[in-house]
């Protein structure tokens, strides 16, 4: 027992003697070798990773969409980093829990939103998005039967550059259940098609659109977060829905717009401009930021009002 144990103890001591001059003779071959992170020469030593070479901030790429296009959609910021995807005309964020967005991003200018008799979306089928794991994903058959259409986040008439753009905007990940008849069909869309019109006055427009889940008063008088699931995969439908816009003239003067809709049929007559709400609303309510990159103060107006 006592010759057994020497014999590990042997081996033990072998294998780290061989490893330490292993290392030793690695480390001088290499001790010329550095890799920069964030602007500073860190030694390539053996053994120790080096962190920080991946920034939370680098989008996840789908479609292999052009760096630069996504940083000019994503120009005034991030509204946050939690699962963002990427595509070749809008970027998102996807609530893995809930099954549809936390945000969808969009820069539309005049030509993106023009008629393009190469783009059909009649040949466009809703599908989902094979890049999140299936544990997360919705399918068609969640909202089949269930009362609900799927309503775009990124309006497929926002992106007509190309067939590929608006066929994108068709993967269920930029889809939420939304009640169809006057909503999604007629009050929702009636707000898609004014932030199109915004691209008549300005060269640039930045949509950031998403869901909400806003607290209720019920009759025993606190306060609750209901909402309805929907399918096999418990698919999250918002009580209402939020566009903040922030829109870019030629002079470079930056104006704000932001709405919150209720997903609930919204009679024909009412103006868009009646859902307007401060934009901080929003953000307190979404536990997000938007256009952070740019300070209030340098707004020229928010809802048509001057800062």
């Amino acid at each position: 027992m006592f010759r057994k144990r020497i014999l590990q103890i042997a081996q033990l001591s072998s294998v780290g003697v061989a490893g330490y001059y292993v290392g030793q003779y690695k480390g001088k071959a290499n001790e010329n070798e550095s890799i920069v992170v964030h602007g500073k020469a860190v030694k390539n030593m053996p053994g120790l990773p080096i962190f920080g070479t991946v920034s939370a901030a680098a989008p996840y790429t789908d479609s292999g969409a052009p760096k630069d296009r996504v940083s000019q959609i994503m120009k005034y910021g991030f509204p946050s980093l939690d699962n963002v995807r990427s595509y070749d005309d809008f970027v998102l964020s996807y609530d893995r829990r809930n099954r549809v967005p936390n945000w969808v991003f969009e820069h539309l200018t005049k030509a993106h939103v023009a008629k393009n008799d190469q783009v059909d979306r009649s040949k466009c089928d809703f599908h989902p998005d094979e890049s999140i794991h299936p544990f997360f994903r919705s399918q068609n058959s969640d909202y089949k039967g269930s009362g609900f259409d799927r309503g775009h986040m990124a309006a497929a008439g926002n992106h007509r550059l190309a067939q590929k753009h608006v066929e994108q905007t068709f993967f269920l990940t930029n889809m939420a259940p939304q009640v169809g008849e006057g909503f999604n069909r007629h009050a929702w869309n009636k707000l898609e098609k004014h932030v199109r019109k915004l691209t008549k006055v300005y060269d640039n427009v930045y949509c950031c659109t998403g869901p909400l889940y806003l607290p209720r008063r019920e009759a025993d008088g606190k306060s609750y977060v209901r909402y309805q699931v929907i399918g096999a995969n418990t698919v999250a439908v918002p009580t209402h829905f939020y566009k903040v816009v922030v829109c870019e003239g030629p002079g470079g003067a930056l104006d704000m717009e932001a709405y919150v809709m209720p997903n609930q049929k919204i009679p024909d007559e009412t103006p868009v401009s009646s859902f307007m709400v401060p934009p901080e609303t929003i953000e307190r309510a979404a536990g997000l930021l938007f256009f952070d990159k740019v300070h209030r103060s340098k707004l020229h107006t928010i809802n048509g009002k001057k800062v």
